[in-house]
Protein backbone atom coordinates (compact mmCIF):
# COMPACT_ATOMS: atom_id res chain seq x y z
CA UNK A 1 0.00 0.00 0.00
CA UNK A 2 1.31 3.44 -0.91
CA UNK A 3 1.82 5.94 1.91
CA UNK A 4 -1.09 8.29 2.38
CA UNK A 5 -0.58 11.98 1.73
CA UNK A 6 -4.28 12.74 2.01
CA UNK A 7 -5.40 15.80 3.87
CA UNK A 8 -8.53 17.86 4.21
CA UNK A 9 -9.50 21.45 4.81
CA UNK A 10 -12.57 23.15 6.22
CA UNK A 11 -13.57 26.43 4.57
CA UNK A 12 -16.42 28.89 4.98
CA UNK A 13 -17.44 32.51 4.53
CA UNK A 14 -15.85 34.89 7.05
CA UNK A 15 -19.17 36.68 7.64
CA UNK A 16 -21.02 33.39 8.39
CA UNK A 17 -19.02 31.63 11.13
CA UNK A 18 -21.68 28.93 11.47
CA UNK A 19 -21.22 27.83 7.84
CA UNK A 20 -18.39 25.53 6.83
CA UNK A 21 -17.56 23.08 4.06
CA UNK A 22 -15.17 20.16 4.58
CA UNK A 23 -13.14 19.40 1.46
CA UNK A 24 -11.45 15.99 1.42
CA UNK A 25 -10.21 13.70 -1.34
CA UNK A 26 -11.88 10.33 -1.90
CA UNK A 27 -10.73 7.68 0.57
CA UNK A 28 -8.76 10.18 2.68
CA UNK A 29 -8.61 7.66 5.54
CA UNK A 30 -5.01 6.39 5.82
CA UNK A 31 -6.32 2.89 6.63
CA UNK A 32 -7.80 2.46 3.14
CA UNK A 33 -5.90 0.10 0.83
CA UNK A 34 -5.06 0.92 -2.79
CA UNK A 35 -7.74 -1.56 -3.98
CA UNK A 36 -10.34 0.03 -1.70
CA UNK A 37 -9.31 3.50 -2.88
CA UNK A 38 -9.85 2.44 -6.53
CA UNK A 39 -13.27 1.00 -5.66
CA UNK A 40 -14.28 4.19 -3.83
CA UNK A 41 -13.13 6.33 -6.76
CA UNK A 42 -15.16 4.16 -9.18
CA UNK A 43 -18.23 4.40 -6.95
CA UNK A 44 -17.92 8.19 -6.73
CA UNK A 45 -17.68 8.38 -10.53
CA UNK A 46 -21.06 6.58 -10.65
CA UNK A 47 -22.55 8.87 -8.00
CA UNK A 48 -22.91 6.12 -5.40
CA UNK A 49 -20.31 7.14 -2.83
CA UNK A 50 -20.39 10.91 -2.50
CA UNK A 51 -21.90 12.55 0.57
CA UNK A 52 -22.57 15.90 2.14
CA UNK A 53 -23.24 16.93 5.75
CA UNK A 54 -25.78 19.67 6.45
CA UNK A 55 -26.93 21.18 9.75
CA UNK A 56 -30.28 22.49 10.91
CA UNK A 57 -31.74 23.99 14.07
CA UNK A 58 -34.79 21.66 13.89
CA UNK A 59 -33.86 18.17 12.69
CA UNK A 60 -37.35 16.70 13.00
CA UNK A 61 -38.98 19.43 10.91
CA UNK A 62 -36.22 19.30 8.30
CA UNK A 63 -36.42 15.51 8.11
CA UNK A 64 -40.21 15.57 7.63
CA UNK A 65 -39.89 18.20 4.89
CA UNK A 66 -37.24 16.15 3.06
CA UNK A 67 -39.26 12.93 3.47
CA UNK A 68 -42.44 14.62 2.13
CA UNK A 69 -40.49 15.69 -0.95
CA UNK A 70 -39.68 12.07 -1.71
CA UNK A 71 -36.11 11.60 -0.48
CA UNK A 72 -34.89 8.03 -0.10
CA UNK A 73 -34.65 7.70 3.70
CA UNK A 74 -31.52 5.88 4.85
CA UNK A 75 -31.76 6.68 8.56
CA UNK A 76 -34.48 8.47 10.51
CA UNK A 77 -33.38 11.03 13.14
CA UNK A 78 -31.44 9.35 15.93
CA UNK A 79 -29.04 10.27 18.74
CA UNK A 80 -25.61 8.95 17.79
CA UNK A 81 -23.25 7.45 20.40
CA UNK A 82 -20.66 10.12 19.50
CA UNK A 83 -22.93 12.91 20.68
CA UNK A 84 -24.85 14.31 17.72
CA UNK A 85 -28.42 13.80 16.56
CA UNK A 86 -28.72 13.21 12.83
CA UNK A 87 -30.50 11.50 9.94
CA UNK A 88 -29.52 10.40 6.45
CA UNK A 89 -31.16 10.40 3.01
CA UNK A 90 -30.02 9.77 -0.58
CA UNK A 91 -30.47 12.19 -3.44
CA UNK A 92 -31.67 10.99 -6.88
CA UNK A 93 -28.03 10.32 -7.95
CA UNK A 94 -27.47 8.06 -4.93
CA UNK A 95 -25.33 10.50 -2.95
CA UNK A 96 -25.64 10.29 0.83
CA UNK A 97 -26.84 13.43 2.60
CA UNK A 98 -26.47 13.48 6.39
CA UNK A 99 -28.32 16.19 8.32
CA UNK A 100 -27.41 16.94 11.91
CA UNK A 101 -29.02 19.19 14.48
CA UNK A 102 -27.10 22.26 15.58
CA UNK A 103 -26.12 22.32 19.22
Amino acid sequence: MAPSTACWITVGPADQPGTSILLAPPAADPGVTDDERRTITEMMAKGTSGWIMLTTSDLDATFEQVRRRGADVVQEPVEQPYGIRDCAVRDPAGNLIRIQQLR
